[in-house]
C-alpha cells in the first residue's frame, strides 16, 4: 500500500478506522502548524512528495484524546502502529533491553544512521531487520543493502524512539570504544586472584578521562530511563557485564570490553568520593543525581570478587520512597490497622521482610504521613537510604563509634517524638530501643524475619526479656513486593479452583471456576506481561491475648492461629485478594509467598 504523503490522507485513514472525530479532523487540517504536503526543488524546480512522517508528527504533537478510548492519548506510538498496519509494514515497539548495540553501530555509521532515520536491530538468517520511521525510503534501504551485503526486512519504529536509541547507543558506543583504546594493552587480567603490573603513562586517568565519563552518565540516564532499582557492574575473565534490576529482575544490558572496568569503577568510585587506591577491601559511598527536576540518590557498593571489582549501584528515587500510605499497597482493612498503630503515641513497631521487600518504601512512607511542624523525627540509618528535611538523619559510622546501640543512646537527649531505627540488629540496639518506648517515643525499626509473628520469637532469640516485649511491642508489619499486571495488555481467562488448590491457592467459599487476569505481553512491558510493583502485607497487632502467649517457650503457630482469628490477613492471603482483584497473577502468590500447612 502506497504511504498516505499528507495531513489529508493521514486524517482520512484515521477518522475512517474511528481514532479521530469529525471536529478532530477538522482541527488538524486548520492547524496552525504550517505541514509541507509538497516541496519545491530549488535547484530544479521539480516537485516531490514529502516524507509522511511529517505528518504524524504534527497530529502527535496536538495530543488528541483517542475517539475510541477518550482516556488514552493519540500519541506518537499509537500512530506510528496504526500507520504501520495501513502500510502492511510490521511495527515494533524496540526494547533497549533487547538491543544489540554492537550490531546496531557496527554496521551503518551514525551521520547516515540520524540523516535516514534508520537503525539496525536484528540479523539472522542472512536477513537485517532495520528500524524506520519511513519504510518507503527505498534509497536507503538500497545503502544498508550494498554495505551489510544482507537482506533487509524494514519495520517500522516511532521517529522519537529512532533518535533517542541513535544518539544513546552510538555515543555510548564511541564513548567505549575510545576507551577500550586509550586502556588497552597486554590481555592479562586475572582479578583478585592474582596481579599483572604494567607501568601506566602520566596520561592515563581513568576516572577523569572523558570517554569513561560519557560512558558512566550514559548509564546512569539509563537506569532512570528504563526505571531500574540497582545496577549491577561484573567483571568476568574476559569481558565486563553491565545488568540493570527492573520490577524485581535483572536484565543483562551490556557486555563491554574488560579493558574499560577498572576505569569505570574508577570512575563511580570518583562520583562516590571512595578510596581509588583500594581495591582489596569493601566500600561504600552515595552519588546524588536528578531525574528531571527531581533529585535521585544513588547508593554505591563496591566488593572485591575473583576477576576485578564488582559495583552495585540502587537507585533511590523519591517518588517510589515516598509514597500515599493508601498507593502502596495495604487494603482498606489492613490500612485502618496500620494507621491505629503509627498514630499511638509510644511503643514499638516492626516493620519485617528480606532484602529489597520494599521496607523502606513503608517506613519513609510511614515517617513522612507522621511529619508535622509539631513532631521532631529522628531517624538512625545505615546509610542514610534518602536525604528529607523533614526528618533529622544520622548515619551509622561504626569505625567512629556511631553504631545503632551508642546513637540510641544520645538522641534521647535530643528530644524526639519519633525514632526510627533502620534495623534491630542485635541485643543492644533492641534494648536501646525498647528503653526509648519505655520513656513515652514511638519507634519504627526493622527486622529481617519471614512473616510478621515469627518477630516475636525472634526477639525472644535476641535474648529481650518478654515482660519488656509485651510492655513495649505495639504492632508487627511484614510485607513482600508482587509485580502488578500490565494495564495495557491485561487479559482475563477462567481457571478452576482445583488447580488452584493443587498449586496452593486454596479459595474458600468460591465457585467452582475462577475468572483471573494476566498480561498478554507487550512493547509497554517489554512482553512480560507486568509492569511496574505492589506490596502485600500481613498487620499484626500485638494484643493483650498475643501479649500473655509471649513467652520463652512459645508457640509460633499459636501466635500464628490467635493472629488470624483477631483479623489480620497473611502474605498469602493479601496477595491471593490482589490476584482475584486482577492486581497481580497466581504465578507471582506462588513465588512470592507461602501457605502453612
Amino acid at each position: 500500500m502506497s504511504p498516505p504523503i499528507s495531513r489529508k490522507a493521514v486524517c482520512k485513514e484515521l477518522l475512517s478506522e474511528g481514532l479521530i472525530t469529525e471536529i478532530q479532523a477538522a482541527r488538524i487540517l486548520k492547524n496552525g502548524y504550517r505541514l509541507k504536503d509538497t516541496a519545491t526543488s530549488a535547484s530544479a524546480g521539480t516537485v516531490k512528495s514529502p516524507d509522511p512522517v511529517d505528518a504524524i508528527d504534527l497530529i502527535a504533537s496536538m495530543n488528541l484524546n483517542r475517539a475510541d478510548d477518550p482516556d488514552r492519548k493519540l500519541d506518537e506510538d499509537a500512530l506510528f502502529e496504526f500507520m504501520a498496519q495501513k502500510w502492511g509494514v510490521p511495527y515494533v515497539k524496540i526494547d533497549p533491553l533487547k538491543l544489540d548495540f554492537n550490531l546496531a553501530t557496527s554496521i551503518i555509521p551514525k551521520s547516515f544512521a540520524a540523516s535516514q532515520l534508520i537503525l539496525p536491530i536484528a540479523i539472522g538468517d542472512g536477513e537485517l531487520t532495520v528500524a524506520m520511521a519511513n519504510p518507503f525510503n527505498q534509497e536507503a534501504l538500497d545503502d544498508v543493502a550494498r554495505a551489510s551485503r544482507l537482506r533487509i526486512k524494514p519495520v517500522v519504529s516511532s521517529k522519537t524512539d529512532i533518535k533517542k536509541l541513535i544518539a544513546e547507543f552510538y555515543g555510548f558506543k564511541r564513548s567505549i570504544a575510545e576507551a577500550e583504546v586509550q586502556f588497552s594493552g597486554p590481555r592479562v587480567d586475572l582479578g583478585n586472584l592474582e596481579h599483572y603490573f604494567r607501568l601506566k603513562s602520566p596520561e592515563e586517568l581513568p576516572s577523569n578521562d572523558q570517554h569513561i565519563v560519557n560512558a558512566v552518565d550514559h548509564l546512569f540516564s539509563y537506569a532512570l530511563d528504563q526505571r531500574a532499582s540497582d545496577v549491577h557492574v561484573e567483571p568476568k575473565r574476559d569481558v565486563s557485564h553491565v545488568r540493570m534490576r527492573i520490577d524485581g529482575v535483572l536484565h543483562t544490558v551490556y557486555r563491554l570490553p574488560k579493558n574499560v572496568h577498572p576505569a569505570i569503577v574508577s570512575r563511580i568510585k570518583n562520583m562516590s568520593r571512595l578510596d581509588m587506591a583500594e581495591k582489596r577491601r569493601p566500600q561504600d559511598g552515595r552519588i546524588k543525581t536528578n531525574k528531571g527536576d527531581i533529585e535521585v540518590e544513588i547508593r554505591v557498593s563496591l566488593v572485591p570478587v575473583a576477576f576485578g571489582e564488582k559495583v552495585v549501584m540502587r537507585i533511590m528515587d523519591p517518588n517510589i520512597l515516598f509514597q500515599d500510605l493508601e498507593k502502596i499497597g495495604f487494603t482498606s482493612r489492613e490500612l485502618i490497622r496500620y494507621n491505629r498503630l503509627i498514630k499511638m503515641p509510644h511503643g514499638i513497631i516492626l516493620v519485617t521482610g528480606p532484602t529489597g521487600s520494599g521496607k523502606s518504601t513503608t517506613l519513609y512512607s510511614s515517617l513522612r504521613d507522621l511529619s508535622t511542624p509539631e513532631i521532631n523525627i529522628t531517624t538512625i540509618e545505615d546509610p542514610i537510604e534518602m536525604i528529607c528535611e523533614d526528618f533529622n538523619q544520622i548515619a551509622v559510622k561504626p569505625v567512629l563509634g556511631i553504631s545503632f546501640a551508642n546513637i540510641l543512646r544520645n538522641i534521647l537527649r535530643q528530644d524526639p517524638d519519633i525514632i526510627m531505627v533502620g534495623e534491630m540488629r542485635d541485643l543492644e540496639t533492641a534494648e536501646n530501643a525498647i528503653q526509648a518506648a519505655l520513656t513515652g517515643h514511638l519507634v519504627l525499626s526493622t527486622l529481617h524475619t519471614n512473616d510478621a509473628p515469627s518477630s516475636i520469637t525472634r526477639l525472644l532469640d535476641l535474648g529481650i526479656p518478654a515482660f519488656l516485649i509485651q510492655s513495649t511491642l505495639i504492632g508487627i508489619v511484614a510485607q513482600r513486593l508482587v509485580r502488578t499486571i500490565c494495564k495495557k495488555c491485561m487479559e482475563s481467562f477462567p481457571m478452576d479452583t482445583t488447580e488452584l488448590s493443587n498449586l496452593g491457592i486454596f479459595l474458600t467459599g468460591k465457585k467452582k471456576q475462577v475468572s483471573l487476569h494476566r498480561g498478554a505481553g507487550c512493547h509497554h512491558c517489554r512482553y512480560t506481561g507486568y509492569r511496574g510493583r505492589t506490596a502485600v502485607f500481613e498487620v499484626l497487632q500485638y494484643t493483650e491475648a498475643i501479649q500473655r502467649m509471649t513467652r520463652t517457650d512459645v508457640s509460633l503457630e499459636d501466635i500464628r492461629a490467635q493472629a488470624i482469628k483477631e483479623g489480620m490477613s497473611t502474605l498469602r492471603e493479601s496477595a491471593v485478594d490482589k490476584m482475584l482483584k486482577g492486581i497481580t497473577t497466581y504465578q507471582e502468590v506462588l513465588r512470592v509467598t507461602w501457605e502453612n500447612f
